[in-house]
């Protein structure tokens, strides 16, 4: 992709406007080539949230938007990388086989000497090659090839990549292994038998037992949250590795507030006892989005000494407060059932509320309804059921 001396004044001139407001004015810059500019201007201002290293750096070219809106945010790149290190051993060489926009690739290989990156878009190989120099990256070797296709043709490595594409031929998101492209359990033979350690990129929709169960030597799984919300399901496969799915360490984490991942796996799950409150504490929590979505939950109760409130309703109590519990965490200002009064009583004349639904049979829409209650302000209203059975509205307000 070249830009002409007019488009690269025009992209830096308004890299902070609004691009559909530009795209109304195309016909006032005849010598600007508009279309690639809009991407550039659009893709630099995607940057500075998603990849702000990226955006600090003047002369990267951006792809277009689907390429943008797919590829990884810069903490979760730089979290792979953490998951590398931590393997120690021989970081020698390095391939990428879904290059893409080249995030993954660029905050991995940094950690290698020699590092291939692998894509069949020749407009992205394109950006990669003007890219990485720009990065400091030059130790980085760009192929235009099909990554099932080169991963059959190279010699071995230390570690492989990949994101299997998520979408089928009509555009809709898939979920399950069979489904993506390329398909790493018809590879995972392949795959191992040219690196000691593959690294792969899953849709969090993915359900992880049954990823743990499709893939026969995955040593590790990490599921991440940017924000609260859940992004990558990730699984380390490890050459010679034939860990029982139940017994595969799951890593949590979310980011960039966590510290640390909660560990645990499906066997110590099964395992543990879990303590259920006989009535609310002082403290509420909620547990952040990947522990949900690996389903830690007595485990949690476990590790940090607080009880659940129900079996299904993955919400915990205690006295105490529990500061680095890997969620949100409330103080519980009153709490009641769901008749016309109890409800008036707690509420008082309160007409704002955030409001959260676990375990409870209506959604956060009906239930904003029937209490006449608009979003947002201080209040923390959780709906969900009690050990016994008792469906309550609970009060809540951030501790000081």
């Amino acid at each position: 992709m070249t830009l002409t001396e007019e488009t690269l004044r025009f992209v830096a001139e308004h890299r902070h406007d609004d691009v559909r407001t530009l795209a109304l004015q195309a016909a006032r810059y005849p010598h600007v080539d508009m279309p690639v500019a809009l991407t550039q201007i659009a893709g630099r201002q995607a940057a500075e949230e998603k990849i702000p290293t990226w955006a600090a750096t003047d002369g990267i070219l951006y792809p277009p938007h689907l390429s943008m809106e797919q590829c990884s945010s810069e903490v979760t790149a730089r979290y792979k990388a953490t998951i590398v290190e931590a393997f120690g051993g021989r970081h020698e060489q390095f391939a990428d086989l879904t290059g893409g926009f080249g995030i993954d690739c660029s905050f991995l290989s940094a950690l290698f000497s020699h590092a291939t990156y692998v894509e069949r878009q020749e407009v992205l190989c394109e950006a990669a090659r003007h890219n990485f120099p720009l990065l400091g990256l030059e130790h980085i070797n760009v192929c235009h090839a099909d990554g099932t296709d080169y991963l059959r043709d190279m010699t071995g490595t230390d570690w492989l990549f990949l994101d299997p594409a998520r979408r089928d031929g009509h555009g809709g998101k898939t979920v399950a292994i069979a489904d993506c492209e390329p398909d790493v359990a018809a590879l995972e033979p392949l795959l191992l038998e040219k690196a000691g350690h593959v690294l792969i990129k899953l849709s969090p929709m993915l359900d992880l037992t049954q990823a743990l169960h499709t893939l026969q030597h995955v040593s590790e799984a990490h599921i991440v949250s940017v924000g609260n919300e859940c992004k990558e399901l990730l699984l380390v496969l490890t050459r010679g590795d034939m860990t029982e799915p139940d017994r595969v360490p799951i890593r949590c984490i979310n980011l960039p507030t966590d510290q640390a991942a909660f560990s645990f796996t499906r066997q110590e799950e099964q395992d543990t006892a879990c303590p259920y409150a006989p009535t609310l504490r002082t403290y509420l929590y909620e547990p952040n989005a990947s522990l949900l979505k690996a389903g830690a939950f007595r485990s949690l109760a476990n590790a940090y000494k607080a009880e659940k409130l129900h079996p299904n309703s993955h919400l915990y109590t205690s006295d105490m407060p529990l500061p680095d519990f890997p969620g949100r965490m409330f103080r519980i200002d009153g709490w009641c059932g769901f008749g016309k009064k109890e409800v008036k009583s707690l509420l008082g004349e309160n007409r704002k509320a955030n409001i959260t639904v676990r375990n409870f049979p209506a959604t956060v829409a009906e239930l904003r309804k029937r209490l006449k209650l608009a979003e947002g302000g201080n209040i923390y209203l959780f709906a969900t059921t009690l050990a016994e059975g008792q469906k309550v509205l609970v009060r809540c307000s951030k501790p000081d």
